[in-house]
């Protein structure tokens, strides 16, 4: 039987390091896949959109959030998925952080989302037991958790029009192993205007197209701060025209430009209570910004228009 999640966390708890996934101790030695794994699509899952970021700090769980409460508030069924075993973020995110909620099995021993505002989520971290709990993993227990969170959770009743995946920052592992196991429909990159995320927002691109996932373009967080006081606007991070003049430079052909997202206390504050700013202030510019993302998105994978959904 295949070790499930659950199995591998218990694992840890009794630092079983020596033999993690619980391989049989006696007979042949198993065989490991030669090549590249085989792509497959997410079962009920119609797109699947990566957000990532080569740099932390950037705000790219917090962007990832927004776009898929815009997106489901455009009409589309959507779901995410914190691929981020080290420090996820999705529990916070939709409040969904309390030990006593943690996801339920089907008949076939598969996860089930838990659902928060209108969106299915999954993350490692309902299974932890704790925000403060830590995972000491090694490279194999890191990857056949990634691999059961991505093929073996329940999407369906009713199926999605369209997964994010909330990638952790970097280009290692775990990107790697999603890019070689499911078909990824397009990858967005979170950087700010700052030089040195800028730096690592085209490592992230680079990836991506070696990876031959398609690159939908780059959004830029924390673009510019307005003081409510005077209105002035104030670049914290560094002139905004840094991100554009990359997505043109870009080596291999040009990058579309995504949007600005501002720097505002309003939509850090959202996130850390647990009521994203496209749930909090639906109306407001901030969101406004997030529900412009999500339209374009939705159009750059071929989803159909659905209008807005109130």
């Amino acid at each position: 039987m295949r070790p499930t999640i659950s199995r591998l966390l218990q694992a840890t708890r009794a630092l079983q390091h020596e033999n993690p996934l619980g391989l049989p101790k006696t007979g042949s030695i198993p065989r490991f896949q030669r090549g590249l794994p085989q792509k497959r699509k997410i079962p009920n899952v119609n797109k699947v959109i990566a957000v990532s970021s080569a740099k932390g700090g950037v705000g790219k769980s917090t962007i990832a959030a927004n776009l898929a409460l815009s997106l489901s508030r455009l009409g589309y069924t959507t779901g995410i998925l914190d691929t981020d075993l080290f420090g996820p973020s999705i529990p916070t995110l939709f409040n969904l952080s309390s030990p006593s909620l943690s996801p339920n099995l089907n008949s076939n021993n598969q996860l089930l989302p838990l659902t928060s505002y209108g969106v299915k989520t999954m993350s490692i971290g309902y299974l932890l037991g704790s925000e403060s709990s830590a995972l000491v993993w090694r490279g194999p227990m890191l990857l056949k958790a990634i691999q059961q969170l991505l093929h073996e959770v329940d999407w369906s009743h009713p199926s999605l029009d369209i997964l994010v995946l909330d990638l952790p920052p970097g280009t290692g592992d775990t990107q790697l192993s999603i890019a070689q196991q499911v078909v990824v429909d397009g990858a967005v990159i979170v950087t700010t205007p700052h030089t040195l995320a800028i730096k690592d927002a085209v490592k992230g691109v680079n990836m991506f197209r070696k990876v031959e996932i398609p690159i939908l373009g780059v959004v830029q967080n924390m673009s510019v701060f307005c003081c409510p006081g005077c209105g002035k606007e104030t670049h914290v991070f560094g002139g905004t025209e840094a991100v554009r003049k990359m997505c043109e430079e870009m080596e291999g052909g040009g990058t579309e430009f995504l949007g600005d997202v501002p720097l505002h206390p309003a939509i850090g504050e959202d996130g850390g209570r647990g009521k994203p700013t496209v749930v909090s202030d639906p109306e407001g510019k901030e969101a406004g910004a997030f529900m412009e993302l999500g339209r374009r998105v939705a159009g750059l994978v071929g989803l159909p228009e659905m209008g807005k959904k109130l």
